[in-house]
């Protein structure tokens, strides 16, 4: 046997390998994505630790998965069989799935100011009341509105939310109000008609994190104004989460009463 013969036979067995070891990558990678939202909700670490150390090594392994599976297919498609390349296939495909998550939401995180508190009147933000307990257990600094140091990045970042005006008394524009929150799906805590004020919660798919909502109501010139607050009970970046709620709350609302506003 030669050194070129062995040297032949070892690459053929690297070869056969790689579209195991690329899948396998992939597989450990989609586990610790998985295990990120998994261990924050039974309370076996903090989600930093899910964003900061297993996200980042899910990404890391899943683009391993993809450079193998890349260079499987370029060097050895002629080596290999077919159901190898299936395998290479999928590891490529899985790898680029679990890389693209934590690059998406780093994506998010550079567009999006570090908040996690939007609302439409920040000089008079509607004010938690029933909620204030669930807040205050998740942290000291979840019931204050911190004011102008947040106020100026909102207003630079979301410069369209602002308090919707509408055309109807502010008993129907709360009975809309609350429908709409129910429609949206959003868990209804305090409805209170005669305050003008409803409170909410909404519970994210992934990780589960909870954000409460408060509603406002008042009477205006022109009928009614509302007003929206939408914070997170934990976290400092809500990676502009909060304020797409606002957004799409505030367009179905507008939708219901007829477009007045």
């Amino acid at each position: 046997m030669t050194i070129a013969t062995t040297s032949s036979g070892a690459r053929r067995s690297v070869l056969r390998h790689a579209p195991l070891l690329a899948l396998a990558l992939a597989v450990i990678a989609a586990v610790l994505l998985a295990l990120g939202p998994i261990g924050w909700r039974a309370g076996w670490w903090h989600f930093r630790f899910a964003f900061l150390t297993l996200m980042p090594w899910a990404a890391y392994l899943g683009i391993t998965a993809l450079v193998v599976s890349v260079l499987t297919l370029l060097f050895g498609r002629s080596r290999i069989e077919a159901r190898g390349i299936t395998v290479a296939i999928l590891a490529f495909a899985v790898g680029g799935l679990i890389a693209y998550v934590p690059w998406h939401y780093d994506q998010i995180r550079q567009k999006v100011p570090p908040i996690h508190d939007i609302t439409t009147d920040p000089d008079n933000p509607p004010a938690f009341v029933v909620v204030v307990p669930l807040r205050e257990a998740a942290g000291p600094d979840r019931v204050s509105y911190e004011g102008v140091k947040i106020a100026e990045q909102q207003r630079q970042a979301y410069p369209d939310i602002v308090s919707l005006t509408l055309a109807v008394p502010p008993a129907s524009a709360f009975n809309h109000a609350l429908d709409t929150a129910q429609r949206m799906g959003w868990t209804i805590v305090a409805a209170d008609d005669a305050a003008g004020r409803i409170e909410a919660s909404d519970k994210s798919r992934w990780f589960g994190f909870i954000d409460d909502i408060v509603v406002r109501i008042t009477p205006s010139a022109s009928g009614s104004r509302v007003d929206l607050r939408s914070s997170s009970r934990v976290g400092r970046s809500d990676f502009g989460v909060n304020a797409a709620r606002i957004e799409i709350y505030l367009s179905a609302l507008r939708a219901a009463t007829g477009g007045s506003g």
